[in-house]
């Protein structure tokens, strides 16, 4: 027999929206409304119309943000990347994810229910036209469940086809951001056998995404992502959550006008599970498939409204300020955190500013010694490989500057096209007498039309030491 704390606890046992058999619990979330709601719909405005637009912006003839992974090549803010600036990349991932963590220590799952393009694309579009169509969460419930009539038919397809109209349009959006918007329109444009690898590409992309926010729904949130997982080793009693007053809502009892209430605030309305997207039951406390979406809030702040009580019941905050009346206070945790933070975004600065426009290698001939050109002058082989990652042609002029000697290129002068790649041939003359050891350094500067790039430090080897 269980106990009655483990009834309480049986929650935690399994997801919610599984049942005691294994199948699937269908979600019909009654619509929110609400002053969060209302910003909530702003931020989604918001973000939908950055996501939608940001392909098509261009700058100097070039896309604002490109991320090619089939060439290799990656733009932010028009600026380009190639595979050998990784390392960068792996900086920025790294400050993000120390990032996610911070915020997610301060401020919990907020970052779900407010910013994520699971949430805001399921329950800032595809829900809405499901209400649109069905109708709210009795409708749509009660339209399942009746008999396959003309009307429940037409209605069904009708969300259906607009659901996968609009999955191929985030599918365009989204293969616009790897292959650039021309690419994509060359899809169209061009006979089907020029493309067929990007036309299967983009009819899977929008299976997927139809698939995910007709069919799978909060189930990427509660199996797939792992996000919410972290929440277990994240989140302690100062984080901020989406969170229940136990202590004024409890002991719960239904709601009589006619009585002097003497029992808790919460009146057993059962609002916030209704609303909730992903079918808790946040009185239940702290829990992973909770997204922080702030319905509930916004339902039962309503519903206190209206019996007169006073709101937030269900509000933002810690265990500590439900519990002790704690406000949120900066910890060692978050302070550890926010060190690693800032010691990587002045490294990432410091590449990003110090990061130059051409990379330049310059190794000796592999399998050359030196050659002596007379007794008095002895030569070097040397290759060069630049690499020119922006936007216009480069011309190339190499020059010796730690000593005096001579540079003799071997072909034509070095012209690095726009974001391609060149190489070259080169000898270094110098006189014996500035040689004093077998191995001397020598800085080698790059300059384009007389402006200098770079300096670069190579060996030149002699026949003797002096």
């Amino acid at each position: 027999m269980k106990t009655e704390h483990q009834n309480q606890e049986s929650f935690r046992d399994s997801i919610g929206t599984i049942d005691d058999e294994g199948k699937r619990i269908w979600i019909y979330a009654q619509k929110p409304k609400g002053k969060l709601y209302n910003w909530r719909n702003i931020t989604s405005y918001i973000f939908l119309s950055i996501f939608f637009t940001l392909p098509f912006i261009s700058f100097n003839g070039y896309p604002l943000f490109l991320f090619n992974v089939l060439e290799r090549k990656f733009i932010f803010f028009s600026v380009i990347f190639w595979p050998h600036d990784f390392f960068i990349f792996g900086l920025v991932m790294i400050i993000l994810v120390i990032f996610l963590v911070l915020f997610t220590v301060i401020f919990g799952r907020i970052f779900c229910g407010w910013a994520c393009p699971q949430t805001i694309f399921m329950e800032m579009v595809f829900r809405k036209i499901e209400y649109w169509i069905e109708g709210d969460a009795v409708k749509q419930k009660n339209l399942d469940k009746s008999p396959r009539t003309t009307k429940k038919i037409l209605l069904k397809t009708s969300k259906q086809f607009i659901f996968f109209v609009i999955s191929f349009i985030i599918s365009i959006t989204f293969l616009s951001y790897l292959i650039g918007t021309e690419g994509v329109f060359k899809f169209f444009q061009e006979p089907v056998s020029n493309h067929t690898g990007g036309i299967i590409s983009l009819f899977l992309f929008t299976t997927v995404f139809y698939g995910v926010f007709s069919w799978f729904r909060e189930q990427t949130c509660l199996v797939v992502c792992p996000y919410g997982r972290l929440q277990s080793v994240l989140l302690d009693k100062n984080s901020i959550v989406v969170a229940y007053d136990y202590k004024r809502g409890e002991q719960r009892s239904k709601f009589n006008k006619n009585e002097k209430r003497t029992s808790g605030d919460c009146i057993e309305c059962h609002q916030c599970v209704k609303v909730c997207p992903t079918g808790i039951d946040i009185r239940n406390g702290t829990q992973m498939e909770c997204i922080n979406c702030t319905a509930c809030i916004d339902a039962c702040d309503i519903i206190m409204e209206k019996v007169g009580l006073p709101p937030k019941l269900i509000r933002y905050d810690s265990e500590n300020g439900i519990a002790n009346n704690i406000k949120l206070r900066f910890t060692s945790r978050m302070f550890a955190y926010s060190a690693v933070l800032a010691v990587l975004m002045g490294l990432l600065t410091f590449v990003l500013i110090t990061r130059t426009d051409l990379d330049t290698t310059i190794v000796r001939t592999p399998g050359q010694l030196y050659q002596k050109l007379s007794m008095d002058r002895t030569s070097n082989l040397y290759n060069v490989k630049l690499i020119n990652k922006t936007h216009n042609d480069i011309p190339v002029q190499i020059k010796l500057e730690s000593m005096d000697g001579e540079i003799e290129m071997i072909g034509k002068d070095i012209l690095v096209k726009k974001e391609g790649f060149a190489e070259g041939e080169f000898f270094i003359i110098l006189d014996n007498k500035n040689l004093v050891k077998r191995k001397t350094t020598l800085s080698v500067g790059i300059y384009s039309n007389n402006k200098k790039l770079k300096t670069i430090k190579t060996n030149f080897l002699s026949p003797i030491a002096r």
